[in-house]
């Protein structure tokens, strides 16, 4: 590097300068990764003026954690000295997908950073292709050749590609059009990367277990993401119940608070069909007492709608190569088709059809449990005649005081009428009607 060349004409050598690392440095750090790559220097103000700047660990370490969590990019940095004063380095590389600071994007024109927004910043993502499709500089390296391995088998024992499982990393990469002109996909180090996070760090399944509206569970699943897939999978059993039930003389069978069919389903659409351009925000699942939330970043893709999306539809995913790895390793049986699964799964268990919502620039699914379920309902503390009351309403459609007095024997009116006043309270039950002949119905 010949730096006083640099001083002397920064522009033509891609360069910029800054005092210290303020806003405008880093919206040049994004315009760089956006535009043509390029190298800042911290601690120089002009040709003239160079202050130099502090490279300790101090600094440099909640620098580089500060690029990576707000813009998903590890850029080289170095420092040097010159003439008796220390200057920080940070060589940029251009970007295969767009880059942004605190959500907001930047190019290089005429060496000074200019926002993307409106119909450019439209315009500037459609010219790039799918997120997954895009190469990168990583070394093969990066692939974890065990996790590869173990997808090839099980993807050629399903019949679902031809190859050799014992051929060399590369040749199965090239084969999966996961490598390219020699350069690893986004897809590549995401579905078989030894450390996904180290380049997207926000490329995760977070659980979350609230109780009473506090977080009582909070686990980060991070990896490549077939483990995300099996340990999310594993949190969220963790953090819902499952009881017995005899079926037959000999058989016993576990039943889920929502059956593990629409669990999977719900899950590995958040994770095949998420943005990946997001890189803030993490692909997130919410338990509480009465439903799961499952949310992804990024709204519906290529023309779906909440309607269109609960019947059989044509496949359309934003990430066509995780979303084929996923097929052939047989987490996926038809493109198309989740969704609809999971909603004869829920049905065949007895529990109300999911919600669907674009919502927060992404896509959820909520899951509603079975409040009329007998366990959940002793959980609650309901006495026996309050549970047999439920009952009653879910079999029949309603309840009169006169019901009540029937299936109650030995208990009084006034005691039955605080009976049902709790369910009231406790929002399991509605009153229809005036005090005389009022009826209850279920919430």
């Amino acid at each position: 590097m010949n730096f006083s060349r640099i001083l002397q004409d920064k522009k033509q050598n891609g360069a910029e300068f800054t005092e210290s690392m303020d806003e405008n440095a880093f919206k040049t750090i994004s315009a760089f990764s956006n535009t043509d790559g390029g190298t800042l220097f911290c601690g120089v103000k002009n040709k003239n003026n160079i202050p130099g700047f502090e490279c300790s660990d101090k600094n440099l370490q909640p620098l580089t954690t500060k690029i990576i969590d707000k813009m998903g990019i590890n850029p080289k940095i170095s420092c040097f000295n010159w003439e008796e004063k220390t200057i920080m380095k940070i060589d940029v590389k251009k970007s295969p997908n767009p880059i942004s600071y605190n959500g907001r994007y930047y190019k290089r024109i005429h060496n000074k950073n200019t926002r993307i927004s409106g119909d450019q910043l439209k315009e500037f993502f459609l010219t790039g292709t799918n997120w997954d499709g895009m190469t990168n500089d990583h070394s093969i390296n990066e692939i974890d050749e065990e996790s590869l391995r173990k997808f090839t088998k099980k993807a050629v024992r399903r019949g679902r590609l031809i190859a050799d499982d014992k051929a060399e990393v590369p040749e199965i990469l090239k084969k999966l059009n996961l490598l390219v002109d020699g350069r690893l996909t986004n897809a590549a180090i995401i579905l078989f990367g030894r450390d996904p996070q180290k380049y997207f760090t926000n490329a995760l399944v977070r659980v979350l277990r609230f109780k009473d509206d506090v977080n009582i569970y909070d686990r980060r699943v991070t990896g490549n993401l077939f483990q995300q897939a099996e340990e999310a999978e594993e949190a969220i059993k963790n953090s819902i119940n499952v009881k017995l039930e005899i079926k037959g003389k000999l058989t016993r069978e576990e039943v889920w608070d929502y059956p593990l069919k629409a669990i999977r389903e719900a899950l590995i659409n958040s994770i095949v069909h998420r943005d990946y351009f997001k890189f803030q925000v993490q692909t997130q699942i919410k338990i509480f007492d009465d439903q799961i939330w499952f949310f992804n970043p990024g709204e519906l893709f290529g023309g779906l709608t909440i309607e269109k999306l609960q019947i059989p539809h044509p496949s359309s995913t934003r990430n066509p190569l995780i979303a084929e790895m996923f097929f052939k390793a047989g987490l996926v049986e038809v493109h198309g088709s989740g969704i609809p699964q999971m909603m004869k799964s829920l049905e065949n268990a007895g529990l109300p059809e999911p919600d669907f919502k674009e919502e927060f620039a992404g896509f959820s699914v909520y899951m509603l449990k079975n409040l009329y379920d007998k366990e959940y309902l002793k959980s609650l503390g309901l006495n026996y005649s309050q549970i047999q009351a439920v009952s009653h309403i879910q079999e029949h459609g309603s309840l009169t005081m006169s019901d009540f007095l029937r299936i109650s024997p030995g208990i009084s009116e006034r005691t039955l009428r605080r009976y049902l006043t709790d369910l009231v309270d406790k929002k399991l039950i509605i009153a229809i009607g005036e005090k005389k002949g009022r009826s209850y119905e279920l919430s």
